[in-house]
């Protein structure tokens, strides 16, 4: 979605992904954790990370920098290392975390209203999500197992197929469009535009 809100903006860039983010505690499991080959790290990891990308960024010269998260492990280091930097760097560069990005229930309520899934979808207990599926077949089928799921029978998330590829990446680029415009104006707020 990165690409798809760069270019919304116009004059923005996106730094690299990372991959890695606080999923739950390790020693107890706990959250994401306790599901098997999730990694995890610690919050005051992740918040490092963090602060070393946004100081990296300063020095490049960049005039805002905006973290997006698309994970519940993200916010509050986000939060944290935003507040962080604004208050040390009075807004010189803008530093800041627009949570609009990760609003599934948003993108979920759009997809309903546009009937791009039926209302009153059901979880299935699995974390995994209709509409952030499709979002992310849009950039590569392969990252959900696309093939796989259908090959096994699979290919239905709470009660949504995504076993027509053509459609589900077609209703994956209404979603991102939607989730890019509403990050877009979020960020664009952040900067003071």
């Amino acid at each position: 979605n990165c690409d798809a809100i760069a270019r919304k903006l116009g004059d923005a860039l996106c730094a690299p992904i990372v991959p890695f983010v606080p999923e739950g505690n390790l020693e107890p499991k706990s959250g994401h954790m306790t599901t098997m080959g999730t990694i995890s790290i610690r919050e005051e990891t992740f918040n490092a990370l963090l602060s070393d990308i946004v100081m990296s960024m300063k020095q490049h010269g960049f005039e805002h920098i905006i973290l997006i998260g698309d994970s519940g492990g993200n916010v509050r280091g986000m939060t944290a290392v935003a507040e962080e930097y604004t208050k040390e760097w009075a807004g010189k560069p803008t530093v800041a975390h627009v949570r609009e990005h990760y609003d599934y229930a948003s993108a979920t309520k759009f997809a309903i209203a546009q009937g791009l899934i039926p209302a009153g979808t059901k979880s299935d207990g699995l974390h995994d999500d209709p509409v952030i599926t499709m979002n992310m077949m849009v950039t590569d089928p392969n990252a959900v197992r696309w093939a796989g799921r259908v090959k096994a029978g699979k290919a239905s998330i709470n009660g949504v197929s995504i076993a027509d590829k053509d459609k589900a990446i077609a209703i994956g680029k209404q979603i991102v469009e939607f989730r890019a415009t509403t990050t877009a104006e979020a960020i664009r707020k952040a900067r003071g535009h």
